[in-house]
């Protein structure tokens, strides 16, 4: 056969106007143009804990595959992470694959001019003569310079996807299982791989960054905004919409960006803007059929879609092959939902653009919907799509037949806007559906409206209906607080013969919480067991999702973090494994306590991401979750120093709970607690306290809301960090005593440590260091435990100095080092010295490594020989006792050098 590279492929129609003997070496030269990396983008955004990411997976017989949609900004940031870093130019060979490469000659022309070791001024007599391509890149592979560890060089190939051709994917496949010790493979697509990863993965040399890593955080999207809201062409309240739909997909947040800064006139939504319209058409429906663009559209009328309630929908004109299976694999942002690999839900940005214009016989597809998810006893998502049908009829039927299911499945949203469309007098006259409402307006935290509803049925004309009335007048009675009352109520409810196996179930998670609020651990933990059983006997995955949300929550006003997070983590794991529905309402419920773990131990940018979606799910839902996620969204602001927009999401929760007709009593004293909170952040006690006595009615009847059961402890803590802030020390101490002293066997584990913290500020103000150091060092301990890190940051405007004085003092700890890093205390701990310095001339020549000059480029710059150069990087890697490049400017950054 003839040699590879020869110049003469298949498909170079341009090779007859190339003649002598020079064609080889003419093509070879073209070819070393494509080997190279792309050029940087323009103001882009530094993301050090991505190239960190990067950095830790990139290592010499490995293999990395970036994988991710169109416009994820895969390449660039790559390229970055290696410019950041100081990666030596001479090490990285970048190709950047087209359709050409599908032929294998091609393809194996551009390996052999990448994979040319250094030395080599020609391709070896042997090589060239390799009897297939196979045998050619094994030879390339086979270099000693690719097999020492000390090569250090990297091989990126770009736009996997593009190679369908069996023999180039065979090519890809052997580099991938011959990588050699010296050489890191990155493959980069946005497509899954064409061959199979997990003999790789099971010898531990095979890595994989997804969306997921490339998508901008909400921090960083506010950061990447920072321009635009300092000139007030956006607000924070934008950026943060901005960030919810389009969950940080960067090439959309970039185009908008420039559209901001070239367009004077007013700004459009991101979906209507010119740039971003052509992006979303060009990178999604250009490449497909219209079959596939008409499934594609009918995809997004689902919030979420699986393959076989795409076929119950799909008509002639669908390409009924292009599944959302299936299109998920051609690099659409069409994501599985995690763990639940039947169900696919679309970038929020996308899936809103691909419904406009509407599509003909949407409403008869929502009817077939509704009677698709009915037909499965999926009630929430049944009455949904009958709504959005527009039929009334089947609407009331599935709110009469499943009732209970829809109580569990808590879509009050969809439940509301149905009564405003009922027939006058319908609820008057139907006992059933005024229980139905009674509970959706309970559950909305409409408790006033839910008590008029029943007000009536206690006459005694429905004596069947008298053990479900009492759960929910229980369960109204939990949510405003009144915990004893609410278990009076409950326990009578469970000595009615005809309650129901979901109205024991629901009153026995009233009972729970109740008992939890009271500090009764134990009888709060039997409660739940007999639900959690309840549960399981009817086969109810929602009620058992909710069982679980109640045990956990159980465990988190103990302190048992880590076993709270093992509990949720495992319930959604549970939920997500019943693959053939998609998610309830339960499932937010489990994820926001999650990020309620997350943040009490610091772990913020876990807890951002996830409460993203759960704010969103439940604004969707209008389940009253959306509460507890806004307040969590304020309390890592506050934690971040970032005031300002604490204060805007608490006045965006009062005005969402004032719009669904909260009752004040479900949410004024949590929003009111928050501005303490952060009133005393900004050093404005006396504000502070005209807040709090505001409280003092909710205060006076010890209110303690379903939530938030910690409320009334924490508004003593407010109370006593007031007294402190106007240098009362005498009444701070007398409020923290009393804290301590109030069933001090059950104080919440939460409220414990706060208290502790506070007494050691009021003892170092009223009895010296030696006192409150030993409180404080107690405190630390009890916290290590499970790494409640949460008390700290909220109080650090009372501890700092504190913490500044004991801090040598304080035990040597991993939790310790945590709290010092919170406090900037971290600096005060020696760095352990370079055994020998590193000199000026040696700083100078590793500041222009760590700007990813070339040991030449160093030389030219300073003037020096390469050889003095090379001396230089070797004294500085032996001194940091490093071995390559990367690692000194990692290690010289950690020592302050850089």
């Amino acid at each position: 056969m003839k040699p590879f590279d020869d110049g003469c492929a298949a498909n170079d129609e341009f090779q007859s106007a190339l003649g002598g003997a020079h064609r080889g070496e003419l093509i070879r030269d073209l070819l070393r143009q494509r080997v190279r990396m792309p050029e940087p983008v323009p103001n882009y955004l530094k993301r050090t804990a991505l190239t960190e990411k990067f950095t830790s997976v990139i290592r010499p017989g490995q293999v990395l595959f970036v994988e991710a949609p169109s416009g994820s900004g895969k390449s660039h940031a790559l390229s970055a992470a290696f410019r950041e870093t100081g990666r030596n130019q001479d090490t990285l060979r970048w190709l950047s694959l087209t359709g050409q490469e599908n032929d294998a000659g091609r393809l194996m022309a551009l390996l052999d001019v990448a994979l040319t070791a250094p030395r080599a001024t020609s391709t070896p007599s042997g090589q060239q003569k390799a009897a297939s391509y196979g045998d050619a890149l094994a030879l390339l592979l086979s270099d000693p310079h690719w097999n020492t560890r000390e090569t250090d060089s990297v091989l990126v190939i770009d736009n996997v996807g593009t190679i369908a051709n069996p023999a180039a994917i065979a090519l890809l496949q052997q580099l991938a299982t011959n990588t050699p010790d010296g050489l890191a493979l990155v493959l980069v697509s946005r497509k899954p791989l064409p061959f199979e990863t997990h003999t790789y993965e099971l010898e531990g040399r095979f890595n994989r960054i997804g969306t997921e890593s490339l998508e901008l955080t909400r921090s960083e999207t506010f950061e990447f905004f920072q321009t635009a809201v300092s000139r007030n062409q956006l607000t924070t309240v934008a950026v943060e919409h901005l960030y919810s739909l389009t969950e940080g997909w960067i090439t959309p947040l970039g185009l908008y960006q420039r559209e901001l800064e070239s367009s004077s006139e007013a700004r459009l939504p991101i979906q209507e803007t010119f740039s971003v319209e052509r992006f979303l058409r060009d990178a999604v429906l250009v490449h497909l059929t219209p079959g596939q663009q008409r499934s594609l559209r009918i995809m997004a009328e689902m919030e979420i879609v699986s393959d076989e309630l795409f076929l119950a929908l799909a008509d002639a004109g669908c390409d009924h092959a292009f599944r959302p299976s299936a299109a998920a694999e051609t690099g659409i942002p069409l994501r599985p939902l995690p763990g639940r690999g039947r169900w696919f839900r679309l970038n929020p940005l996308l899936h809103d653009w691909l419904q406009t214009p509407a599509l003909d016989g949407s409403r008869e597809r929502a009817l077939r919907a509704s009677r698709w998810f009915s037909e499965r006893n999926q009630f929430p998502e049944a009455l949904r799509y009958a709504l959005l049908s527009g039929d009334l009829d089947e609407s009331v039927r599935i709110a009469s037949e499943g009732s209970e299911a829809l109580l569990i499945g808590q879509d009050t949203a969809s439940l509301l806007r149905l009564r405003r469309s009922l027939p006058a007098g319908l609820l008057e006259r139907s006992a059933r559906l005024k229980i139905v409402y009674g509970w959706v307006h309970a559950i909305g935290g409409q408790f006033r409206q839910a008590r008029v509803l029943i007000s009536d049925l206690d006459e005694g004309n429905h004596p069947e209906l008298l053990g479900r009335i009492d759960a929910l007048r229980a369960f109204i009675l939990r949510g405003e607080g009144s915990v004893d009352d609410a278990l009076t109520v409950a326990d009578r409810a469970l000595q009615a013969e005809e309650l129901s196996t979901q109205g024991q179930l629901v009153t026995q998670l009233v009972r729970s919480s109740a008992l939890c609020a009271a500090g009764d651990f134990g009888q709060a933990r039997e409660a739940n067991r007999i639900a959690a059983k309840l549960a399981r006997e009817a086969g109810d995955a929602g009620s058992e999702i909710l069982a679980v949300y109640a045990h956990a929550r159980i465990e988190l006003g103990k302190g048992s973090l880590k076993h709270a997070e093992q509990l949720l983590r495992t319930g959604l794991d549970t939920a997500m494994n019943e693959s053939s529905r998609p998610a309830r309402v339960g499932e937010t419920r489990l994820q926001l306590n999650l990020v309620m773990v997350l943040w009490h131990q610091g772990r913020e940018a876990e807890a951002d991401r996830l409460l993203v979606t759960c704010i969103r799910h439940a604004e969707q839902t209008r389940d009253l979750g959306l509460l507890l996620a806004m307040a969590l969204r304020v309390l890592i602001c506050r934690t971040q120093n970032r005031m300002d927009d604490a204060f805007a999401w608490i006045g965006r929760a009062e005005r969402t709970m004032q719009s669904w007709q909260v009752d004040q009593s479900v949410y004024v004293p949590v929003l009111e607690a928050l501005k303490i909170s952060g009133w005393l952040a900004l050093g404005q006690a006396d504000t502070a306290a005209q807040a709090m006595e505001r409280l003092n009615p909710w205060r006076e009847v010890n209110c303690v809301p379903e939530m938030f059961p910690m409320m009334p402890g924490m508004l003593n803590c407010l109370q006593a960090r007031i007294e402190l802030a106007r240098g009362d020390d005498v009444k701070a101490a007398e409020t923290v005593k009393a804290i301590r002293n109030n069933n001090s066997e059950t104080l919440p584990f939460g409220l414990d440590i706060h208290s502790r913290l506070l007494e050691s500020v009021v003892s170092w103000r009223q009895k010296g260091p030696a006192v409150a150091q030993k409180i404080l060092a107690a405190a630390i301990n009890l916290a290590g435990e499970e790494h409640y890190i949460s008390p700290f940051a909220e109080l650090r405007g009372e501890l700092q100095e504190l913490l500044e004085k004991t801090w040598p003092q304080l035990p040597d700890t991993p939790f310790t080092e945590s709290v010092g890093r919170l406090y900037g205390l971290s600096d005060m701990k020696e760095q352990a010295p370079l055994a020998e310095p590193i000199s000026d001339r040696e700083q100078g020549v590793l500041e222009l490594i760590a700007q990813g000059l070339s040991n030449q480029d160093i030389a030219d710059r300073l003037h020096i020989s390469l050889h003095t150069v090379k001396t230089h990087a070797r004294r500085i890697n032996a001194k940091l006792e490093v071995k390559s490049r990367t690692q000194a400017i990692v290690r010289a950054r950690e020592l302050g050098l850089l």
